[in-house]
């Protein structure tokens, strides 16, 4: 199928990690000139990038940091000229269990820097590129969670940070990129648990999968390469030209978590 993707820039964030590496690699076999940041992984994205066949370049940058991010999009802009698509996949889930109670002050600021004021510094320098080289046509995809749909128990500052760029970002950003690119679009997946090197301690676990799909009717734990399939339908202009302001839940159908699991 034709995406129109062939030579469009795209950024994307958090490409080391395994949405990030799947995505890359679809986006590439698109033709797409691909800008792969990374943060502590750089082995990962190299070993992509002997694979790619596309132009690509990787570039290190710590997103909590405006500098860092001013950074990365010159290096972006100096290699390609332009960037057409960013998708802001770059984050942490912090694996143990904190009801908030009990959550320390200083572990609710590093998720929400990490995982929220990024989204924010990535996306106010597209849209700053925007207003200086205008186009009819851009995309921004934000990497939501279904923990910004349901909730997460004692993953409170998990949860927050994705609603925040699921519902406060998506929602706005959709009326203001339009201002700067008349055809820009605003759009956000929503992954349930995915089979991610983030996430394979606990699906190693099958106690952990079987609660996980109590809710789904697809009973399967989603590959990167199904989210890297949604990402590339957001990011085409041609297949999803008039979806914008989107929220759309990559999960199986989950319809939330069991609060209270059978006792056996």
């Amino acid at each position: 199928m034709n995406t129109d993707l062939h030579d469009q820039c795209v950024l994307i964030t958090g490409a080391s990690g395994g949405i990030g590496l799947a995505t890359a690699a679809l986006l590439a076999e698109q033709g797409a000139r691909l800008v792969l940041h990374y943060h502590t992984q750089p082995e990962r994205v190299q070993r992509l990038q002997q694979r790619l066949e596309t132009q690509s370049i990787a570039v290190q940058a710590d997103l909590r940091d405006e500098q860092h991010v001013e950074h990365l999009f010159v290096e972006a802009l100096a290699a390609f000229g332009r960037i057409d698509v960013v998708v802001v996949n770059a984050g942490i889930w912090n694996k143990h269990y904190h009801p908030l109670h009990e959550m320390t002050l200083e572990q609710w600021h590093e998720t929400l820097t990490t995982d929220l004021t990024s989204a924010f510094l990535t996306c106010r320098a597209f849209l700053r590129h925007l207003a200086q080289i205008p186009r009819a046509a851009a995309a921004i995809i934000l990497v939501g969670s279904t923990a910004a749909l349901f909730g997460e128990a004692g993953h409170a500052d998990y949860s927050a940070a994705k609603a925040g760029m699921t519902y406060g970002l998506t929602l706005t950003l959709k009326n203001e990129i339009v201002r700067l690119a008349p055809r820009g679009r605003v759009n956000c997946i929503c992954p349930g648990w995915t089979r991610t090197p983030m996430a394979s301690e606990e699906l190693a676990n099958p106690e952990a999968v079987t609660q996980a799909q109590a809710t789904m009717p697809l009973r399967k734990i989603a590959e990167p390469e199904d989210v890297a399939a949604a990402v590339v339908f957001l990011a085409s202009d041609r297949l999803a030209g008039h979806v914008s302001g989107a929220i759309l839940p990559l999960a199986g159908g989950m319809e939330g978590r069991l609060l209270h699991p059978e006792t056996r």
